[in-house]
């Protein structure tokens, strides 16, 4: 319990500098992008992959930063491309998606299967159950109507988000973006 508490500490100090809200900002702008390129199959199913921005920040900043990019994204989102009705029960699994990949993410050795386990952690609690909630309160449909076609997304998705991720971590790592993001981080505090 007392690293989840560090852990969370360790966060919010990251939300005060100047340097993570920029990072964060061009982030968000990536995400604003891939969301544009984003994919409606029907009201209830959205394949886009403006995520991975949301996974990369929880990774750099942790659940704190990763709660508060994943939330202010969402709505950001919803002003610049308005479908549907603005629900807050949306915002709020954003928030808690975000806290998620970055209680799983943050300081930690980012492996295949850590990748693999979070993603379906988050797609299992926020996408299938939380989001299908929403969904079933805003639309007026039955939560069992929606769910399977749900289900069946989240699951092709999930190895494919996955990768994805996980190539694109890698590869940042290797071409050394995260180490020079960490380094100007040491650098503003000194």
């Amino acid at each position: 319990m007392k690293k989840l508490a560090t852990l969370f500490t360790d966060s919010y100090k990251e939300v005060k500098s100047v340097r993570t809200i920029t990072t964060a900002a061009m982030f968000a702008a990536i995400a604003m992008i891939l969301d544009v390129f984003s994919i409606h199959l029907g009201s209830y199913i959205k394949v886009t992959f403006s995520s991975i921005p949301n996974g990369i920040i929880a990774y750099l900043f942790g659940p704190v930063m990763g709660g508060l990019f994943s939330g202010c994204l969402d709505i950001l989102k919803y002003l610049m491309k308005p479908t549907g009705a603005f629900f807050p029960g949306f915002t709020l699994v954003s928030i808690l998606a975000g806290v998620l990949y970055g209680c799983m993410y943050y300081k930690k050795n980012i492996t295949l299967k850590r990748i693999l386990v979070s993603k379906f952690v988050v797609m299992l609690i926020c996408n299938v159950i939380l989001n299908t909630v929403c969904l079933s309160i805003l639309y007026g449909k039955g939560f069992m109507i929606m769910l399977p076609a749900r289900i069946v997304k989240n699951l092709v998705m999930w190895p494919i988000d996955s990768m994805i991720f996980y190539s694109l971590i890698k590869s940042m790592e290797t071409i050394g973006v995260f180490r020079t993001i960490k380094e100007a981080r040491s650098f503003g505090t000194k």
